[in-house]
């Protein structure tokens, strides 16, 4: 049995996996993941009120690692910015 700590690691590993071969094909552009982080950030901050019901601290979390994920794949693949 998984741990409950490391219950949603395997998802995170294939949902990373997929947004890097996404960008890496030019299917996703910068701005797409600019635009993601910003969404995900969003629902965080809006946890209490948002349509889909989610865990405010999971909310906070997955923001965290949308941002660092977007950091990432910003610097190793590059590419424009989303104008503002």
């Amino acid at each position: 049995m998984v741990p409950k700590e490391r219950a949603g690691d395997e998802t995170l590993v294939i949902l990373q996996s997929l947004l890097c071969l996404l960008r890496e094909k030019n299917v996703l552009t910068r701005a797409d993941i600019e635009t993601l982080c910003e969404r995900v950030a969003m629902r965080a901050s809006q946890a209490e009120r948002d349509p889909f019901p989610c865990a405010a601290e999971a909310a906070r979390n997955a923001a965290a690692e949308m941002a660092r994920i977007g950091g990432y794949i910003g610097s190793h693949y590059g590419g424009k910015h989303r104008r503002i």
